[in-house]
């Protein structure tokens, strides 16, 4: 009687995800994540539904997206998010590379004398001005990155909404 009941309970539960899945009838997408950049220490994201050519920075379109019917915002969408990881994968690398040639610069200029503890002292020092030099453009950085970061989710976000109102309305923008 036991296995009757499970035997049903599991025909049920493969009945009401075959039914879950016609709603849902995309395949699923998964974004993939590269091994970290060795400059900017960023990983890079494979992004499974990007737009078919991709340029570091911005992407180039031979075409004026208004020259097309309908909604162009998933394109939009899609580009605008790779030109943000472009320009955050940027930014790090030149930073990470004037830190990196800096802080040599900085060891080279010890005494070979110098002990573990006065490269150690030195480093610490070096840390807090650099902080102090790159305040602004950090700032700057951010800011930028924060308003291109909300631009990139509210487009991603009426992208989804138009995509969802579509599968319930039957239309297609």
């Amino acid at each position: 009687m036991q296995s009757t009941h499970t035997a049903l309970r599991l025909s049920r539960v493969a009945h009401s995800s075959q039914r879950a899945r016609l709603i849902h009838s995309t395949l699923p997408r998964h974004d993939l994540v590269g091994p970290p950049d060795p400059v900017s220490n960023l990983r890079p994201v494979i992004y499974d539904d990007a737009p078919p050519e991709a340029i570091s920075g911005y992407i180039r379109h031979p075409y004026s997206l208004k020259e097309f019917k309908g909604d162009t915002r998933e394109y939009q969408w899609k580009m605008q998010r790779q030109q943000l990881d472009g320009y955050n994968h940027a930014y790090w690398t030149d930073s990470n590379t004037r830190f990196e040639a800096a802080k040599q610069a900085m060891l080279d200029s010890l005494p070979e004398s110098t002990s573990d503890e006065g490269r150690e002292f030195a480093l610490s020092d070096f840390y807090g001005r650099w902080i102090v030099q790159e305040e602004e453009r950090s700032r700057a950085y951010n800011k930028q990155w924060s308003k291109q970061n909300w631009s990139t989710i509210w487009l991603g976000a009426r992208v989804k909404l138009d995509v969802f109102y579509s599968r319930i309305t039957g239309r297609t923008s």
